[in-house]
């Protein structure tokens, strides 16, 4: 009997080391220098011919998150050094409170194009681009801005008098009032992770909001 209990208890913990879905998961929280692998993966891509900002000014990090079935799950993040142990510190927070994030990827994943990541609720951080409609660089280009699970959370302009959402399909979530999963408001946890940590919210800009997006200065 003793046996019996001895390998049931030795299968029990097989499964739980190897699914990380036990109480106490500590996840993976790493953050390293921009290497010659990163580099062939975003040149040309988020990183583009004209960028400004020199590899040694970023940050590459791998975070866990729990997506939207609770499962637990491994994420990519380029950022700029001057945020990368905040946002370390955010997504373990993040992560221990069972935070769902529907995905962390590069936005290289999908050839660098923004609409595309958010079409798809992509989580992330550098690309370096101009503000949506302008000519000056956003603070992605900077590796200073993150978007949250942006498909929940858009980017509302109004453009000429008229109400614009993006991405496309988002609409129904532009309303701040409804009540649906995954919305970032002052009540949310990321809200209060990212402002305990000095970022600004899109979501408090007066002539547009930007419900996904956290900013930091340098």
């Amino acid at each position: 009997m003793k046996r019996f209990f001895s390998v049931v208890l030795t299968m029990c913990l097989s499964i739980i080391l190897t699914t990380g879905a036990y109480a106490g998961n500590a996840g993976v929280f790493r953050k390293d220098e921009i290497t010659d692998q990163v580099k062939k993966r975003i040149t040309g891509l988020s990183y583009k011919s004209n960028c400004t900002v020199p590899y040694s000014d970023l940050n590459y990090l791998v975070v866990s998150y729990v997506d939207f079935n609770g499962n637990d799950c491994t994420g990519e993040i380029i950022c700029n050094k001057a945020i990368a142990d905040d946002l370390l510190d955010i997504f373990r927070n993040l992560y221990n409170a069972r935070y769902q994030i529907d995905k962390i990827r590069l936005v290289d994943e999908y050839g660098a194009d923004d609409d595309l990541s958010c079409l798809d609720d992509n989580t992330s951080c550098f690309n370096f681009r101009t503000v949506e409609g302008s000519r000056s660089l956003s603070k992605h280009a900077l590796g200073l801005a993150i978007d949250i699970n942006p498909f929940y959370n858009p980017y509302v302009t109004y453009p000429g008098g008229k109400i614009r959402i993006s991405p496309p399909g988002s609409e129904a979530y532009a309303d701040r009032n409804a009540v649906f999963p995954h919305k970032i408001d002052k009540n949310d946890l990321a809200y209060k992770e990212f402002i305990a940590h000095g970022f600004t919210w899109g979501g408090d800009w007066k002539s547009l909001k930007d419900y996904q997006h956290f900013q930091k200065a340098k």
